[in-house]
């Protein structure tokens, strides 16, 4: 078995860290920035803090309630998506980023709904990851994250294992079901490295009792990669597709 040593772990904070600069050097005064969830994401809130104090003016929307409370604490001014006139910018983490295509796997936090509609309502997705996060294929790491209606849960996870995954509720540390910020479930759903993850997207929205799943296509064009020697900027050929 492989472990990580404390010195690994801290390389992986430093590419992080050199991602979300990049990526806050992208909001301009005035802007109205969704603001994602996770370690990555929380490292852009702290250096969009850090603009706020020095002058900058800008409009922060949270995709989560974790989110939500590090930016009012840091002191960013804050509306709620249906308060906001538009979205500039929407800046968030990932936990696959499949090269080529720039399709997201998200989720591992709970906050995937939310995280998809900040996405969708923001002219422009941008995501910040560290090198380790870049898969050939969606899956090959990490489960698709599917978000359930507590009633009858199971009968969603039957229809997840008809289509191929192995579904396993999510809990806490505590062993109670997790509970994402709707208070739904999550199903964390092996289906293996994806061919298909657009076909497999629209399978699963079919299910009643699926609010929503971590799969994240066509929504981002541009990926901020911390890397050792410094930061990559990925782009999809393709634009990304009008709403």
């Amino acid at each position: 078995m492989t472990t990580r040593s404390g010195g690994d772990r801290g390389s992986t904070a430093r590419l992080k860290r050199l991602a979300a600069t990049a990526a806050a050097e992208l909001v301009e005064p005035g802007m109205v920035v969704g603001l994602g969830s996770g370690s990555t994401a929380e490292l852009v809130i702290h250096e969009l803090a850090a603009r706020v104090r020095a002058g900058t003016v800008l409009t922060g929307v949270s995709t989560s309630r974790r989110s939500e409370r590090l930016a009012r604490r840091l002191g960013i001014p804050l509306l709620a998506p249906e308060e906001a006139p538009s979205i500039d910018l929407a800046i968030d983490g990932a936990d696959e980023v499949e090269r080529g295509t720039l399709h997201l796997l998200k989720g591992r936090g709970g906050a995937l709904v939310r995280e998809k509609l900040v996405a969708a309502l923001a002219r422009r997705l941008v995501i910040v990851v560290d090198v380790s996060k870049l898969v050939d294929r969606l899956g090959e790491r990490t489960p698709v994250p599917v978000e359930v209606v507590p009633f009858a849960w199971i009968e969603p996870a039957r229809e997840l294992e008809r289509l191929g995954g192995k579904p396993v509720l999510r809990h806490t540390a505590l062993g109670q079901p997790y509970r994402t910020d709707n208070g739904n479930l999550i199903l964390d759903v092996d289906f293996g490295p994806l061919d298909q993850p657009e076909a497999l997207a629209r399978e699963i929205k079919l299910i009643t009792g699926v609010v929503d799943h971590g799969l994240f296509l066509g929504l981002t064009d541009t990926v901020i990669v911390g890397e050792p020697d410094g930061v990559r900027v990925l782009r999809r050929e393709q634009p990304r597709a009008a709403r």
